[in-house]
């Protein structure tokens, strides 16, 4: 199992990969300390269970980030790059380090809870999913997502998506950047006949208290993220569509029991497969087998997924993130990769 220490040095890796400079130096400077015995390793040393899964570094992070965003600690608030575009981390990590002494109740209080990011521009790897669905399978559509966090996805139909053929680009929902490769479907308007969702720990977008804890773990430097995040936000409290509190198997199985509605059932996820324990994934999969014997050619089931290959399947410790659909008509499965993505969103490659 990987260590708290090579979880936090792997995560600043990523962090630098995926456009933080900021946050790579942060959680590069934290490690230092862990291997010097200061208050990160403090604050760390004996974490229960798999620091890589559970994101540890990624807490720590979030909760000097919240810090900031409230003033919690002015002086170093005024050394964020939201304040200094010419940020220094050798500036920041002296009073990021008494902050986290200073308030270490706080902060382990804030720890105790897991990264909740809700990455919005994961939409368009699903929206790719839906309309390359809605070509074949019988409307409407009876929208279903897992592990949804504040929900903010479930509004992937009011989104202004920056692919231009889609022409999306002046809707007034959250701007999504992602920059697509290949012939994805054209736009179309879907008929949603009903949206539900499910977590384990569901965020609310009107609590002021939830919205702290998603922009706490935007990359402080991703500024157009928190934008995004901001526009989701708003659009998620005037729609009004809350998520259930509930276990993802046990939710799931009550949703698909019974005849399917007549068009097509889509339950979907992203990057969320690789937080559940394996029997809950399991249970997840057999619900859907189960629904899936009995579909007919009107009440099809479809699941899509944005998820690492690794847990759909794929070769075991893969980096590569995919986008995949199953579908069962008439009782038979069939299933395919449609794209290539980028867990941020950021890109995606059309394959199918």
């Amino acid at each position: 199992m990987v260590s708290v220490l090579e979880e936090f040095r792997l995560q600043s890796r990523f962090c630098g990969e995926f456009g933080s400079p900021f946050t790579r130096d942060l959680l590069a400077r934290a490690a230092d300390d862990i291997a010097a015995g200061g208050i990160v390793a403090q604050l760390t040393d004996g974490w229960p269970g798999s620091p890589r899964t559970a994101a540890v570094s990624l807490r720590l992070a979030g909760a000097l980030h919240a810090a900031v965003l409230t003033a919690r600690d002015p002086a170093l608030t005024a050394e964020y790059p939201h304040a200094r575009v010419d940020w220094s981390m050798d500036a920041v990590w002296p009073l990021a380090e008494a902050f986290l002494r200073r308030d270490e109740a706080w902060v382990r209080g804030f720890m105790r809870s897991p990264p909740q990011t809700n990455e919005t521009a994961r939409s368009t790897g699903l929206a790719c999913g839906f309309l390359w669905l809605a070509e074949q399978a019988p409307q409407p559509s009876h929208m279903l997502e897992l592990g949804a966090s504040a929900g903010l996805n479930i509004n992937w139909d009011r989104f202004a998506y920056a692919h231009p053929p889609w022409g999306r680009e002046r809707i007034a929902g959250p701007f999504i950047p992602t920059l697509i490769t290949g012939a994805v479907p054209g736009w179309r308007d879907i008929s949603v006949a009903s949206r539900a969702a499910c977590d384990q720990n569901p965020l609310y977008p009107s609590s002021s208290h939830d919205q702290l804890r998603l922009r706490a773990y935007i990359w402080p430097d991703q500024t157009a993220r928190l934008e995004r995040l901001d526009a989701a936000l708003a659009l998620a409290q005037l729609q009004g569509v809350e998520v259930e509190k509930a276990d993802a198997a046990a939710w799931i199985q009550s949703k698909l029991a019974g005849e399917l509605p007549n068009g097509t059932t889509i339950v979907y996820h992203s990057v969320f497969l690789q937080y559940p324990p394996a029997d809950v994934r399991e249970a997840i999969g057999a619900a859907l087998e189960g629904a899936g014997a009995r579909t007919t050619a009107t009440r099809q089931l479809a699941r899509v997924s944005f998820e690492p290959e690794s847990v759909v399947g794929g070769p075991h410790g893969s980096a590569r993130y995919v986008l995949h659909v199953t579908r069962w008509v008439n009782g038979q499965r069939s299933e395919a990769t449609l794209a290539d993505v980028d867990p941020h969103g950021r890109t995606l490659t059309w394959l199918a």
